[in-house]
């Protein structure tokens, strides 16, 4: 099966159902500057990983700040999921992931290139 690098519409997390739980009854860990929420889902979803990002209106006032912001991590994400696929391929398991920026400061691409590949592995290792 080739790598995809995309970032189709069945992979987005848009449930408001399943925010909520994962928000209520997710567990979460930090890799600074992301902080990441996940869930394993047990009824059937249409897409094994269904992803969110998000920041803090308290700290980017701006919305063209938390939209940039939003954006990088989406990009990071689309870049560096393939280990998490695999793992979730391999395990038969459904997960729902929500990565929220938590510094004060506007992120660097270098810095979000570096983390997110730190998050990922972090949660693939607690999935298994």
């Amino acid at each position: 099966m080739a790598t995809t690098f995309s970032y189709s519409k069945e992979e987005k997390l848009k449930s408001r159902k399943l925010l909520e739980q994962l928000f209520a009854t997710g567990k979460s860990f930090n890799a600074f500057p992301v902080k990441v929420l996940y869930l394993e889902v047990e009824e059937p979803l249409d897409f094994p990983i269904k992803i969110g990002v998000g920041c803090s209106s308290r700290n980017f006032k701006k919305a063209t700040d938390r939209n940039r912001i939003k954006r990088l991590l989406r990009e990071n994400y689309r870049l560096n999921k393939a280990l998490l696929h695999t793992t979730i391929a391999a395990t038969n398991k459904q997960i729902a992931v929500f990565f929220l920026y938590i510094d004060k400061t506007m992120p660097e691409q270098q810095i979000l290139k570096i983390k997110m590949p730190v998050a990922i592995d972090k949660l693939t290792k607690l999935i298994q």
